[in-house]
C-alpha cells in the first residue's frame, strides 16, 4: 500500500481552503468502523475493510463555524468557551427539546417509565457531572442511580439486574475506560445510553441510544462549557424521566423546566458579577495549597472547581464533603490555606455554616460561592462569590463558573498556559 506524506496545516487560511476544498473529496466526511482501513489520497478517501474491499458509508455532517480557531479578542480558549456557556447551555437545552420535553422514551428495548435503576460510567469532568445526575435522578424520578468511576467498574464483576440502564458520559465519545464500560454494561445485556458532545464518535457507534450536548468545539484542554452543557442535558433527562414515570407533578415539572429555560440568562448576570475572582485571585494564586468543601449536590461542583485549579494551575488541592472534614484532613488547614466552598442554596445549608466555622476557627480563609439573598454567608466567609437564586439541584450549572473563573485567574497569575496544560490531552484514548 502506498504511503502517503501528511502536511502539518501551516495557518488558518489553509485550514479554510481544505474544509472549503472537502466537499470535492469522496468519502471525506465519511465514518470508519473498527477494523476498516482509509485510504487517502490528496483528492479522494476510500475506505476499505481488511481483505480490500470498497465499503460505503453515508455522510455524517457535524457542524462547524469558521471561528472556532479564533480567540475572537480573549486572552486565551479557555476563558472564552467559559464566556461561551450561555450559548452552549441555551442550544444544548433547545435542541433536545420536542414538544416541551426531552426527544427520549425508551432505550434499546427498555422504556423509560420501566427503568429501576440507573448506572452512569464516566471519568474526569464527565464523572462529576454523573454525581450531579444522582441527585437530580433519585431526587425528581426516584430510581436508584449508581455512579462509578469507569475505570475501575470495567473491571469489576457488575451486577445488572432487569430495568437497569447504564449511562455513559464522555465529552469526546472517545474515552478508552468509557467505551469498554459500556461494552461490558451490553455483555450483561443491560440497554446502554451516550452523552457526548461529538457525532459520529466511536461511543455514538456502540450504544442504544445516544444525547447530544450541543457546546460546540472545545479547544481548551480543561473542560469548561461541555461541563455545564452536560449538566443541563442531565437535567433534561431527569425531568424527562420523572414525566414518564409520573413522580413529579406536571406543575412542578413545568416550573423546574421554565427555571432550566433561564439558566442561560443567570448564566450571563453570573459572568458578569465576577469582578471580585481577580482580587481573590491575586491574594492566593501563590499559596501552596487549597481545600474545597461543599455539601449534597454541591460536593460534585466542589470535586470540579478542584479539579480546575489542579489541572491548570498545578496546585495541590483537596475536595472533601464537609460533613466528612473532621474525619482526618482537618489537619491540613492553617492560616496559609484559602478553603473554597459551595454554599449555595440547599436544606443543608445550616450543616454547612457550621463547618466552615469550625473551619475559620483554625485560621484558614473562606471562599465561598453562595445565593444571591443568603446573606448569613457572609458571617462565616471571608469572601463570596454570589451566583443567582434557581431551584437547589440547578444550582450546580451556575456555581461552576465562579470556580472555572477563580482556577482561570490563579494560572494566569502564576504565568502558566491555561489552554494546554502540561501532561494532559483532551481526550483520553487509551487506558
Amino acid at each position: 500500500m502506498a504511503v502517503h506524506r501528511v502536511h502539518r496545516l501551516r495557518d488558518l487560511a489553509e485550514l479554510k481552503a481544505l474544509s472549503d476544498r472537502r466537499t470535492h473529496l469522496p468519502g471525506f466526511d465519511h465514518v470508519s468502523e473498527d477494523g476498516e482501513i482509509v485510504a487517502a489520497r490528496r483528492d479522494a478517501v476510500r475506505i476499505l475493510s481488511a481483505d480490500g474491499e470498497t465499503r460505503e458509508r453515508d455522510t455524517v455532517i457535524v457542524p462547524s463555524d469558521d471561528e472556532i480557531a479564533d480567540k475572537r479578542g480573549y486572552e486565551s480558549f479557555m476563558l472564552k468557551e467559559i464566556h461561551e456557556q450561555p450559548h452552549a447551555v441555551g442550544e444544548t437545552i433547545a435542541r433536545n427539546v420536542h414538544d416541551g420535553a426531552l426527544n427520549l422514551e425508551r432505550v434499546g428495548g427498555l422504556e423509560l417509565a420501566d427503568v429501576r435503576r440507573v448506572v452512569i460510567v464516566a471519568c474526569g469532568t464527565a464523572y462529576h457531572t454523573g454525581l450531579v445526575g444522582r441527585y437530580l435522578i433519585e431526587e425528581w424520578a426516584g430510581v436508584p442511580c449508581d455512579v462509578e468511576v469507569a475505570s475501575e467498574w470495567r473491571y469489576r464483576r457488575p451486577l445488572i439486574e432487569a430495568g437497569t440502564l447504564v449511562v455513559g458520559i464522555s465529552q469526546s465519545g472517545e474515552t478508552a475506560d468509557t467505551l469498554a464500560g459500556l461494552r461490558l454494561a451490553r455483555q450483561c445485556g443491560a440497554p446502554t445510553l451516550a452523552m457526548t458532545n461529538s457525532p459520529g464518535s466511536q461511543i455514538t457507534r456502540e450504544v442504544d441510544s445516544v444525547l447530544y450536548t450541543h457546546a460546540g468545539i472545545e479547544i481548551g484542554v480543561a473542560a469548561t462549557k461541555t461541563f455545564t452543557s452536560q449538566l443541563a442535558l442531565m437535567c433534561q433527562f431527569a425531568l424527562r424521566l420523572a414525566e414518564l414515570r409520573e413522580t413529579l407533578g406536571e406543575l412542578e415539572r413545568e416550573a423546574l423546566m421554565a427555571e432550566l429555560r433561564s439558566l442561560p440568562q443567570k448564566m450571563i448576570s453570573t459572568l458578569g458579577r465576577q469582578g471580585d475572582v481577580v482580587d481573590i485571585a491575586a491574594r492566593h494564586h501563590d499559596k501552596p495549597f487549597f481545600f474545597y468543601l461543599g455539601r449534597h449536590a454541591g460536593l460534585p461542583v466542589c470535586l470540579e472547581g478542584a479539579l480546575k485549579l489542579k489541572e491548570i494551575s498545578y496546585i495541590p488541592t483537596e475536595a472533601y464533603a464537609a460533613g466528612e472534614m473532621k474525619h482526618g484532613p482537618i489537619a491540613l488547614l492553617d492560616d496559609q490555606t484559602p478553603v473554597v466552598a459551595v454554599a449555595t442554596d440547599s436544606h443543608v445549608a445550616d450543616k454547612l455554616a457550621s463547618n466552615l466555622q469550625e473551619v475559620r476557627a483554625r485560621g484558614a480563609q473562606v471562599i465561598a460561592v453562595a445565593t444571591e439573598g443568603a446573606d448569613a454567608i457572609v458571617d462565616v466567609a471571608d469572601d463570596v462569590l454570589w451566583v443567582p437564586r434557581t431551584s437547589p439541584l440547578l444550582q450546580p450549572v451556575l456555581a461552576a463558573i465562579p470556580l472555572q473563573l477563580l482556577a482561570y485567574h490563579i494560572a494566569q497569575l502564576r504565568g502558566l498556559d491555561v489552554d494546554q496544560p502540561r501532561n494532559l490531552a483532551k481526550s483520553v484514548t487509551v487506558e
